[in-house]
């Protein structure tokens, strides 16, 4: 009876351990994606997604506890994020140009590529002008697909501030983006 027990519990871990797992890599493009903006470079968030796995994994024993595992994650990913963003001033990295990260378009013409790209490059200047606290909702928002509510829980915050980071960050773009074009 002991050992009927026993294996239930190691087989509960496993499958904690294998959802974790999944749901991370579910997940791998949006975490990276919120990790480029929020350190600044594609290497430094590729350092950024593998401490914040490694982080997860040393805390997998709390996933059975955790309502929301990918919100879980993000806020793990958030903190990481913050703390290398804290830190970067100390390494002397260069980031790399931003098209060589845009995902190969299907443009009709060269002309529409380059407007494309033109545009995103506007965006992201945008994105990046905005305050931490909004650019973190706003990307977890449109890169994760997060809920408000998930973002939420993620930030640990109520989903009334999410809302309103939201709006500002939606009026900051604007206005931003309105200057520009």
């Amino acid at each position: 009876m002991v050992e009927a027990a026993g294996k239930s519990q190691s087989a509960e871990r496993s499958c904690a351990h294998e959802t974790l797992e999944e749901v991370f890599a579910r997940c791998q493009n949006e975490l990276l994606g919120l990790l480029v903006h929020m350190v600044g470079n594609p290497e430094d968030a590729r350092d950024a997604y593998q401490d914040t796995f490694l982080k997860c994994w040393r805390n997998r024993d709390q996933v059975p506890s955790v309502r929301n595992l990918k919100a879980w994650i993000f806020r793990i990913a958030l903190n990481t994020g913050r703390d290398m963003r804290q830190t970067a001033w100390r390494r002397h990295r260069r980031d790399l140009p931003d098209d060589e990260w845009d995902l190969a378009g299907h443009a009709d013409s060269p002309e529409q590529a380059v407007e494309t790209a033109e545009q995103m490059t506007l965006i992201r200047a945008a994105v990046s002008q905005l305050r931490s606290e909004e650019k973190e909702v706003f990307l977890l928002r449109q890169n994760a697909e997060m809920t408000y509510e998930e973002i939420a829980e993620a930030l640990g915050i109520p989903s009334g501030t999410v809302k309103t980071r939201m709006r500002l960050a939606l009026a900051r773009l604007r206005t931003t983006l309105a200057g520009t074009g």
